[in-house]
């Protein structure tokens, strides 16, 4: 897993392994944060990103990906899945702009989370840097077929 690309403000290591900030899969420009909600976005013509809130419906976003440059998926609790379903509905549709996990983002969610499609983390609470890692390293074959595009094993057994 690469190592993750940040702007100026992030990651910041409390100097004890600890990052607090922005964690970036990305090498593109980072965009600042989205305080626009799906509502107002659809509604205007010059927002460029948007935040989903739980509740919120992602498909309404599908009209406008081609202009959109960043959307934050709020978790306000690390037990709210529904931001999964968000990330996966917009990769599914063709969004390739950044996908962020914004929230209560938890270390064990990481994971999954880049299995959704998110490739940037900016959680409440610092994660240690070896832990970010070793989640991101866990599980080196998968079994279904994903946002993130990692070949299932099964399809290698065929190859």
């Amino acid at each position: 897993m690469a190592d993750p690309v940040t702007h100026s403000d992030g990651p910041q290591s409390d100097g004890q392994g600890h990052n607090s900030g922005l964690l970036r899969y990305r090498d593109d420009k980072a965009a600042s944060h989205a305080a626009v909600t799906v509502d107002a976005f659809v509604d205007q013509d010059d927002a460029l990103a948007v935040r989903i809130e739980p509740g919120d419906e992602a498909r309404e976003l599908i009209p406008h990906l081609a202009r959109v440059k960043l959307v934050e998926v709020n978790f306000p609790a690390f037990g709210d899945g529904r931001g999964y379903s968000a990330a996966r509905i917009l990769r599914e549709a063709g969004y390739d702009g950044e996908l962020r996990a914004v929230g209560d983002v938890l270390v064990d969610q990481l994971a999954y989370m880049r299995r959704c499609g998110f490739d940037s983390f900016d959680p409440d609470a610092p994660l240690d840097a070896g832990d970010v890692e070793a989640a991101l390293a866990r599980w080196p074959d998968v079994y279904q077929s994903a946002a993130d595009d990692r070949t299932p094993i099964w399809t290698k057994r065929h190859a």
